[in-house]
C-alpha cells in the first residue's frame, strides 16, 4: 500500500467496548451514582463488567435483575426514596422496548432514572442483523436528554476516555434537574461532536435520560488498570435552592398535596395558617392543619364552594373533588412544577419553582370552619381498647362479658377499611410505604388519619405495571448502610400477579426487609365504582373489566423463596404485620367481591 493509499485518521487501539464502557461508569459514580441495576445481554457485556468491578470496589450497589421491565422499576424505585438516578444496564434489541413504561412513569412522576442501552454499530442497522432495531432516540419526548455517542474507536475529536465522563456528568445533572454548572467543560468537549447531542427538554427538571451506546466485537475484555484501581465515589453537584413564589395571604386558600409533595406542603399549610387537602400518597398527610374527609369538604358550599385560591404541591391524581377544584375557571391557581407535565386543567394555571408565604395574619375563620369539619369527619379504624376492669372482674357476669368482648375484637374479619388501617397503624416514619393503583389506595385516601409517614406511589400516570419492583428499588435504596426499617406495599391481586416476576431475588444479594401485602378479592373490583358498572351486563363485566383469577398466591411465594401468610381476622394481620422481618413477605388477605 503506498502512502496516499493510508488512511489520515487511525482508531486509538484503547478505544475499546470494555475501555468506553469503564470510562461512562466511572462518570456517573463519579458524578453522585451509587446504584446499578443490570438485566444481562450480549451486546452489553463491557457494561455489565465495568459494573461487577465497581461493585466489588465498593462504589456501587449492583442490583440484577433479568427482566428489564422490573430492572426498570426497580430503578424507579430507588430514584424516588434518593432523589438520585440509578443506572439501568440493557442490551439490545426488545430488552429496550421493555423499559418503556418505567421511562412514562419516570417522565410524568419527574423520577431521576439513566438508560443505558447497548446497540450494534451503525453498520450492523438496517440490515438484518440479528437483535437489531432502531434504539436511536426511541423514547422520545419522555426523557429528558438523549445522545449516542460514536462506537468506540470511529474517528472524533475526543478519545472515549476524555468522552464518557463528560457525557456521564451531563447525564446526571440533566436526570436531577439543574442545568449543567460544568456548562465550558461541556461546550469545549463534546458540544464539538454536536450532531449525537439531543438536549429534548430545557426545563431541566428531574426526568429520565437516555444513552444509546454502540458497540462492535470484541464485546469485552480486560478491564483497564485505571478503572481496577480503588478509589472514594465522587459526590453530586449540589442543587441550588429553587427561588420561591411569595403568596400574599388574602384570598381563601388551600393547600392541595399530591404524590411526591413531601412535608414541604404540610410546612406551607401550617406557615401560611390554610387547610391541607393531602392525599394519602403525598406524604404530607400529618400536622394540625389536615382535613380529614376533604372529599366532603370540598363538596360542601360553605367550605369547598369559598375556596379562591389553591396551592398545588406534587401530583393530585386520586379524587374527582380535587379534579373538580382545579377545573375552575374562577379559582386562581398557581402549581409547584415537579411532574413531566405541568398541571393546568383550568386553562389558566400559574407555575412557580417553590412557594413561600408572605407576613400577615392568619384567616382564624376559614381554618376554623375546616378543622371543625376535619374532627367531625375523623374515622377511628382502631379496635377498643380492652375492658381491663371488667377482664379482672370478681363478678362473674362481668369478666365473662369482657372476655367475650375481647374474643370478638380478635376475631372481627378483615374487610378493605380494617386493612388499610392495621398497614397504617404498624407503618412509622423509619419505615416506608407504597400504595399500588388498586382500589385500597382510594379507600385508604378516604378514611385514613395523620401520620409522618414516607410514601410512595408510581402516580405519574397511575398504572399497576410494576409495583413490586418499585416497592423493591426503595427498600434497597432506603435499608443501605445498615438503615432500619420496613418497606411495605399494599396492592390490590391484579397488580400483584402483573408484577410478579419482581419477586426473583438473585442469590448474590441481600434481600431488602419488605411486606407485599394483597388485598384479594379475585379480580379487578376497582371497576365496580366506574361508569362501565352501571352499563355492562354482568357476564362482559366479568370477562372483560373484573378478569376474575384464581391464582395461588401460597404457591407462587414458594416458588420464589418468599415466606407467605394468609390472613383472615385484624389480631392475625397486626401480628403478620409486627412480626419481625427476616426473609420477604406476601401477607395475602382474602378480602369479599
Amino acid at each position: 500500500m503506498s502512502c496516499r493509499d493510508e488512511p489520515e485518521w487511525l482508531p486509538d487501539p484503547a478505544d475499546t467496548a470494555i475501555t468506553a464502557a469503564c470510562a461512562l461508569l466511572e462518570g456517573l459514580v463519579d458524578a453522585g451514582v451509587r446504584h446499578v441495576v443490570v438485566s444481562p445481554g450480549s451486546r452489553s457485556q463491557a457494561l455489565a463488567l465495568a459494573a461487577a468491578e465497581l461493585e466489588r470496589q465498593g462504589r456501587v450497589r449492583l442490583h440484577v435483575r433479568i427482566d428489564e421491565r422490573v430492572a426498570g422499576f426497580t430503578a424507579v424505585g430507588i430514584g424516588r426514596e434518593t432523589g438520585m438516578p440509578a443506572a439501568v444496564i440493557c442490551t439490545s434489541g426488545t430488552a429496550v422496548a421493555n423499559l418503556m413504561p418505567a421511562v412514562l412513569e419516570a417522565h410524568h412522576g419527574a423520577v431521576p432514572m439513566i438508560l443505558l442501552t447497548a446497540d450494534r454499530p451503525p453498520e450492523l442497522r438496517g440490515v438484518g442483523a440479528n437483535q437489531a432495531t432502531r434504539q436511536t432516540e426511541f423514547f422520545g419526548d419522555f426523557v429528558r436528554f438523549f445522545a449516542e455517542p460514536p462506537a468506540p474507536g470511529d474517528e472524533g475529536s475526543i478519545p472515549d476516555r476524555q468522552r464518557m465522563p463528560l457525557l456521564a456528568r451531563h447525564a446526571v445533572a440533566t436526570a436531577i434537574g439543574p442545568a449543567p454548572r460544568f456548562a465550558s467543560a461541556w461546550q469545549d468537549g463534546l458540544r464539538e461532536e454536536h450532531d449525537w447531542l439531543r438536549d429534548i427538554d430545557p426545563s431541566r427538571r428531574r426526568g429520565p435520560v437516555h444513552l444509546n451506546l454502540p458497540y462492535r466485537e470484541p464485546l469485552a475484555g480486560p478491564l483497564p488498570e485505571w478503572f481496577r484501581a480503588v478509589r472514594e465515589p465522587g459526590a453530586p453537584e449540589p442543587l441550588d435552592a429553587p427561588i420561591p413564589h411569595v403568596v400574599e395571604r388574602g384570598p381563601r386558600t388551600v393547600v392541595v398535596a399530591g404524590e411526591g409533595a413531601g412535608p414541604a406542603a404540610e410546612d406551607l399549610a401550617h406557615r401560611g395558617g390554610w387547610p391541607l387537602i393531602a392525599e394519602i400518597v403525598s406524604g404530607s398527610r400529618f400536622g394540625r392543619g389536615v382535613v380529614h374527609g376533604y372529599r366532603a369538604a370540598l363538596d360542601s358550599p360553605q367550605l369547598g364552594g369559598r375556596i379562591e385560591r389553591a396551592l398545588v404541591l406534587g401530583h393530585p391524581t386520586l379524587s374527582r373533588q380535587v379534579a373538580r377544584l382545579l377545573s375552575r375557571r374562577d379559582l386562581e391557581v398557581i402549581a409547584v412544577r415537579g411532574a413531566g407535565e405541568d398541571l393546568n386543567l383550568n386553562g389558566r394555571t400559574d407555575h412557580v419553582d417553590a412557594l413561600d408565604v408572605a407576613d400577615g395574619e392568619i384567616d382564624r375563620e376559614w381554618l376554623g370552619a375546616w378543622m371543625r369539619f376535619s374532627r367531625a369527619h375523623l374515622v377511628d379504624l382502631e379496635p377498643a381498647a380492652p375492658d381491663l376492669e371488667g377482664l379482672r372482674s370478681t363478678e362473674p357476669k362481668r369478666r365473662l362479658a369482657a372476655v367475650r368482648a375481647e374474643l370478638d375484637a380478635v376475631r372481627v374479619p378483615v374487610d378493605r377499611a380494617q386493612l388499610v388501617a392495621a398497614v397504617w397503624a404498624a407503618t412509622w416514619p423509619h419505615d416506608r410505604l407504597m400504595f399500588g393503583s388498586s382500589r385500597l389506595v382510594r379507600v385508604a385516601d378516604e378514611l385514613l388519619g395523620g401520620k409522618k409517614v414516607r410514601v410512595h406511589a408510581n402516580r405519574g400516570l397511575a398504572g399497576i405495571d410494576g409495583t413490586i419492583a418499585t416497592a423493591l428499588g426503595i427498600a434497597l435504596a432506603s435499608q443501605a448502610d445498615g438503615a432500619e426499617g420496613v418497606t411495605r406495599v399494599l396492592l390490590g391481586d391484579l397488580a400483584f400477579l402483573h408484577d410478579v416476576g419482581a419477586l426473583l431475588l438473585p442469590d448474590g444479594e441481600t434481600p431488602p426487609r419488605i411486606q407485599v401485602i394483597v388485598g384479594n378479592d379475585g379480580g379487578g373490583t376497582i371497576f365496580d365504582g366506574l361508569e362501565v358498572a352501571a352499563t355492562a351486563s354482568p357476564d362482559a363485566m366479568t370477562r372483560v373489566q373484573y378478569t376474575p383469577q384464581q391464582a395461588d398466591l401460597a404457591a407462587l411465594a414458594a416458588a420464589y423463596g418468599w415466606e407467605h401468610r394468609r390472613v383472615t381476622t385484624r389480631a392475625e394481620l397486626d401480628q403478620a404485620l409486627l412480626a419481625p422481618v427476616t426473609t420477604p413477605r406476601i401477607i395475602e388477605v382474602p378480602l369479599e367481591r
